[in-house]
């Protein structure tokens, strides 16, 4: 690690894209976050109902949530720290959030089942590929995510935009478009 590297937290680095591997000599404070969202899993995903997830959702991601934001569980994430979630936002039964980039969720946004947003690579480098590189996700305000679409490292939705059903998203999303397929496309521009 260079002089930079260890004036900065591996959580400072992981979040801003540095590779994190797992010789990093702070790389136990990682594996503590993911032992405790582990933990905290189990009885989130055993919620009888939607106060009670929204409570212990709050515990795991480390802020409040807002009252009027919807989880159904079952909810996956591996990491939790880093997920923000806007107010009147409902995520769908079955997604998963691999946020150790971070995953912003602006207002109203809409997640439909099986949604995964993936903010977490590896290097191309067979020697490297163990290594972490983190990119944030940004869901801007009033976008829908439609069922069992992916969301890949670094990407913005734009506002009003929506994800189809399945699509695979690797570029950012304009505001207002409809986009969707494996790699997802622009389909169309909703007129407001």
């Amino acid at each position: 690690m260079n002089p930079t590297q260890q004036q900065r937290d591996i959580f400072a680095r992981m979040q801003s894209g540095e590779p994190i591997r797992l010789n990093d000599p702070e790389y136990p404070k990682v594996m503590e976050v993911v032992s405790r969202t582990l933990r905290l899993s189990v009885e989130l995903n055993n919620s009888p109902d939607v106060d009670q997830t929204r409570r212990l959702l709050s515990a795991l991601i480390g802020t409040e949530m807002h009252e009027s934001t919807v989880v159904f569980v079952p909810f996956h994430t591996n990491f939790g720290r880093f997920i923000h979630l806007g107010k009147d936002v409902f995520i769908n039964h079955g997604c998963s959030f691999l946020d150790m980039g971070g995953i912003t969720l602006e207002d109203h946004v809409l997640i439909g089942p099986k949604v995964s947003l993936i903010t977490e690579n590896h290097p191309l480098d067979p020697a490297d590929r163990r290594a972490l590189l983190c990119k944030p996700i940004l869901i801007k305000r009033n976008a829908w995510i439609g069922a069992a679409a992916t969301v890949l490292p670094g990407i913005t939705i734009g506002e009003n935009a929506v994800v189809a059903a399945g699509a695979v998203v690797a570029a950012d999303v304009p505001d207002n478009a409809v986009v969707g397929g494996v790699p997802a496309k622009i389909i169309k521009y909703i007129n407001n």
